[in-house]
């Protein structure tokens, strides 16, 4: 591995691995950007309008649920709002790779908070708890990147393909195994564990709350509670984020 003189991996390595380390998840994500592409045709948006959405959204989550609210004809607002209460998760990411990201131009945080992601906060917060830190953000930038590429990709696939895929081609299981291989490498201790625990079974108790309420409920119940059990086996001077 290219290295400075300090034991610092330079800018180059960092991009790279973060690229390689992004690769594997891919498989989870490919699949739902060629549904997404195909939903959004079916539902009546033009290529270009569906394009659009990975391409200025960037967010699958919020984008299936924005197509199907427009495949209802719902307003203009109710779209806007429920992609806001969806997104809002990631309030909770940034405030967690704040600090770490602190030094850095408004540019860099302007690239990497629009580049962030689930999975792509996954990988970034897992290498800011490793040493040598100089040029991690380049890392962050990496894996940004790749899923960026990818999504628009699978999604111009998507679109391609319209509705002509088969309604026996199931992948629904695609995405929850992401996120469960994402997960579970994290849970090392009493907070993540306390955290991780709490809000799947407020996220399950909430399931029928409207707009999606219930997944940020949970996830804001979650947060809140690892960091309390943090605070009572963890001295104040002890703590880490992100």
């Amino acid at each position: 591995m290219k290295r400075k003189k300090d034991g610092v991996p330079s800018a180059r390595r960092e991009l790279l691995t973060g690229i390689r380390d992004q690769l594997p998840l891919l498989l989870g994500v490919i699949p739902f950007g060629l549904i997404f592409g195909a939903l959004a045709i079916s539902v009546g948006l033009s290529p270009l309008a569906a394009q659009g959405f990975s391409l200025f959204v960037f967010a699958g989550s919020a984008q299936f649920i924005a197509v199907s609210l427009i495949g209802e004809s719902a307003s203009a607002l109710v779209v806007i709002l429920t992609i806001i209460l969806v997104n809002l998760r990631h309030a909770l990411y940034s405030a967690s790779l704040a600090p770490s990201l602190a030094h850095l131009p408004r540019p860099w945080k302007l690239a990497l908070g629009w580049l962030l992601t689930d999975e792509a906060f996954a990988m970034a917060s897992r290498r800011y708890r490793g040493g040598k830190l100089g040029n991690a953000h380049w890392y962050t930038l990496g894996t940004g990147l790749t899923l960026w590429a990818a999504w628009q990709l699978s999604t111009a696939a998507g679109i391609a393909l319209g509705a002509g895929l088969p309604p026996s081609l199931s992948l629904d299981f695609a995405l929850p195994l992401t996120f469960m291989a994402l997960v579970a490498p994290t849970l090392v201790d009493r907070p993540t564990l306390a955290a991780a625990l709490s809000a799947g079974v407020l996220a399950l108790a909430l399931i029928n709350l409207p707009f999606k309420l219930g997944l940020v409920a949970a996830s804001i119940a979650g947060v809140g509670l690892g960091l309390w059990v943090e605070s009572r086996i963890r001295p104040p001077s002890e703590h880490t984020i992100g």
